[in-house]
């Protein structure tokens, strides 16, 4: 029999603009502290304010998101979501003091989060559903790359050009971004809008369907914060700087390999097969972090945490999507990235109180 067909015209450019906002986001997320520090002379706090700011931006965008797909469709969400972003990365070439730049970064924030949202709904309108696993797979790949690819740019650009330079970058991207949207078309759904949509009900804003797949995905993203946060620092401490360096790459080289294997075998035996072998690597990866002393078993660890950690988002996320039906899923993937970026963004402030008491080999084992 033969298969449905998962790289249509659509599915390619969704995932392209997906790439290309997260790509903007990473490359500013790992240089706005360094720039608040340097041009408006900011405290730590502030910095650390400036940087991770962007996250609860993000999170407002993808609660009003989740609700109003189901209203105003995806595809003009997505639109109205990349505007929005284009708009507010013009306020980073104003010069209007430190909580200017705070509140640019919230509104940013909340354009990243109505755009991807509508990304992720849209590719899993229009994925086959036999092939579910397999696409949500090779979609999530574009956030894996932005990730690695994102703050190498970043820094490049301010070490060859400056600040100007990675805002110019980012408003093109934006740009870019609009011109490849704006051809794709998202599937109509039936039953788009209800009357008990009205009013406040925690319904309205989290699929509880999704959300204890989403729970769990907090959970890991707490863990994995830690390693977001503070890998360089513990580099440093164990004079392994020269893999650090190296270290997003190869989880990034790892993850591009595995995905197309696990998203199959998730469509062929169903997510627990991918989702527990893919805990235990995360696990075993982190307790190889925690024992690595050579650049060669730092790599390691690397490789298995992307085995691990990298395939359980994607089969989560896809696991997300399975059990929601399809008129509600921009609440699904809204409830799920709500949940993964509460744990990315809590994870930080609240593992950097365990540093001092168990120190980073602690942590990691932990």
């Amino acid at each position: 029999m033969q298969k449905e067909k998962l790289w249509t015209k659509d599915f390619i450019s969704i995932s392209v603009v997906n790439f290309v906002m997260m790509l903007s986001m990473y490359l500013l997320l790992v240089i706005m502290a360094t720039y608040a520090t340097e041009h408006y002379d900011a405290s730590a706090s502030t910095a650390g304010l400036v940087a991770s700011i962007f996250i609860l931006g993000a999170l407002t965008g993808r609660l009003y998101a989740g609700k109003q797909i189901e209203r105003l469709g995806s595809k003009k969400m997505l639109i109205a979501g990349i505007v929005f972003f284009v708009i507010i990365t013009v306020g980073y070439f104003i010069s209007a003091g430190i909580y200017f730049l705070v509140l640019i970064r919230f509104l940013h924030g909340i354009g990243v989060g109505l755009a991807t949202t509508a990304t992720g709904t849209i590719v899993a309108q229009i994925i086959p559903r036999s092939r579910n696993g397999e696409g949500i797979g090779y979609f999530s790949l574009s956030v894996v790359l932005a990730t690695a690819i994102g703050p190498f740019v970043g820094l490049t650009l301010i070490k060859y050009s400056g600040y100007t330079s990675v805002f110019i970058f980012s408003l093109l991207m934006g740009i870019i971004s609009f011109i490849i949207a704006l051809p794709v078309k998202a599937p109509s759904v039936e039953n788009a809008a209800s009357p008990d949509t009205r009013g406040f009900k925690l319904s309205n804003f989290l699929e509880m369907r999704a959300l204890p797949i989403s729970l769990v995905m907090l959970i890991v993203g707490l863990a994995y914060s830690g390693i977001l946060s503070f890998i360089t620092s513990y580099a440093k401490e164990m004079n392994l700087m020269a893999a650090s360096s190296y270290y997003f790459l190869v989880y990034a080289v790892i993850v591009f390999i595995s995905r197309p294997f696990t998203g199959r075998l998730m469509d062929g035996k169903g997510g627990n097969s991918v989702a527990y072998p893919a805990l235990i690597l995360f696990a075993i990866g982190m307790f190889i972090l925690s024992e690595a002393n050579t650049n060669f078993s730092f790599l390691l660890a690397a490789a298995i945490i992307g085995l691990g950690y990298g395939n359980f988002q994607s089969c989560t996320q896809a696991l997300a999507i399975k059990v929601t039906p399809p008129h509600r899923m921009g609440l699904a993937n809204s409830t799920y990235f709500i949940c993964m970026d509460l744990g990315l963004g809590l994870g930080p402030f609240a593992l950097g109180y365990l540093v001092p008491i168990l120190g980073f080999k602690g942590l990691y084992s932990s």
